[in-house]
């Protein structure tokens, strides 16, 4: 993924005035570079993750305001206020953004654009396809060393770095003379960094040679590396007209394929449900018949397979069988298999539940040993033992419930 830098011209300079832009990989690299009129940088705008405005430094006024202790919100709507009588014309036609802290004086920095020119330069961006545009005050782009001034002269503009959040811009021509003399004023006492062209930097070494200004070279990683620090950024002050707008007629055919999908889905849900309701109804009426072929004086059927299995089970019991999960044939068979163990077996309680006997046995005839002692002796019954709790042993037929 890669951003794209572009310093845009200043008004002054008309709207022929080719802008410079600079791609840059995540890992610093200049994949590319150059300038150009914006509306022609369309194919390496949209391929771009971010583009980032680094605005002209004459077109951005920096104002040190005193400004109460605000909630980022309330700052926000305070704004107006706070620079009116420090700005000419009406702040509702301007993007106000505050520095995220003030310096050590109280005072804050307040950066200040004319919002027509901003939302222009943005939308312009966003019709371009842009994925996400940002746009910070170049003067503080520039590289910031303490206790120096950092000045860049550029082809119509001078700009000065003082702080982290200080600085300005001047529209001016660029003669090295008047641009070193006007550099050297704006930076009062401080020493001076100074960045020019690289055809210019013998020039400017040799007008600066008696004074305290260290003349580098200027090049698009002097103005990366400032824009990595923390900066202002004004686009988020366009509220919603610096937001990027969905283009919902890409989604259209995915939406639609999602929700014929979908559709599908539903429909072979609703088909397999009804044909499972068939079955289940035909099964129903299947055992109904079957019921009222067998039982045919009974009348009120409920559960057609509970009510087979009692009515079974009184038959059984009425023709004198027993079913292996009756009381009868468990206390029976518990009975035959307590003769083999060779001693007796010393019984609290019997209870019968849910077709299951559970046998409570006196605490000192607990054996761990005795619920397999009597599962083998139970098993050629098709009996099974379970011991649930110390002392309690559950017999029940292969195959109950458990």
């Amino acid at each position: 993924m890669t951003t794209l830098y572009i310093r845009p011209a200043a008004r002054a300079e008309g709207e022929g005035a080719l802008a410079r832009f600079a791609l840059v990989a995540d890992n610093g690299s200049i994949v590319q570079q150059g300038e150009g009129l914006l509306r022609g940088m369309g194919d390496v705008i949209a391929a771009s993750r971010r583009v980032l405005l680094l605005l002209p430094a004459a077109e951005v006024t920096l104002l040190a305001v005193k400004t109460p202790p605000l909630s980022p919100a309330r700052l926000r709507a305070a704004l107006p206020g706070l620079v009116e009588e420090q700005i000419l014309g009406d702040p509702a036609e301007c993007v106000l953004v505050a520095a995220p802290s003030a310096s050590a004086d109280g005072l804050r920095s307040i950066a200040v654009v004319q919002r027509a020119w901003l939302e222009v330069l943005v939308k312009a961006l966003l019709a371009l396809g842009a994925r996400a545009v940002g746009a910070v005050p170049a003067q503080l782009c520039l590289p910031l060393h303490p206790g120096k001034v950092s000045a860049a002269v550029g082809a119509a503009e001078l700009t000065i770095r003082q702080a982290q959040y200080q600085g300005m811009g001047l529209a001016m021509h660029s003669v090295p003379a008047l641009a070193l003399q006007t550099a050297r004023a704006l930076a009062g006492e401080a020493p001076l960094v100074l960045y020019v062209a690289a055809d210019q930097l013998e020039q400017y070494r040799q007008l600066a040679a008696d004074a305290p200004v260290t003349v580098e070279a200027e090049h698009w990683g002097v103005w990366i590396a400032g824009a990595a620090g923390p900066a202002l950024d004004l686009v988020p002050g366009l509220g919603t007209a610096g937001a990027r707008k969905r283009d919902w007629q890409r989604w259209r055919w995915p939406l639609a394929i999602a929700l014929l999908a979908l559709a599908v889905n539903l429909v072979g849900i609703n088909v397999e449900w009804l044909r499972l309701k068939h079955e289940a109804d035909a099964t129903r009426a299947a055992m109904l018949q079957t019921f009222k072929s067998a039982f045919p004086k009974q009348t009120v059927i409920l559960d057609p397979v509970a009510q087979m299995r009692s009515n079974l089970a009184q038959a059984r019991v009425a023709s004198g069988q027993l079913g292996a999960d009756e009381f009868t044939y468990l206390a029976a068979a518990l009975g035959e298999a307590a003769r083999g163990l060779g001693r007796p077996l010393q019984i609290a309680s019997l209870d019968y539940r849910e077709r299951a006997l559970s046998v409570k046995l006196k605490p000192e005839s607990v054996d761990p040993a005795l619920a397999a002692q009597l599962g083998a002796a139970l098993a050629p019954r098709k009996l099974s033992v379970t011991e649930p709790a110390a002392g309690t042993l559950l017999i029940r037929a292969n195959g109950g419930k458990s």
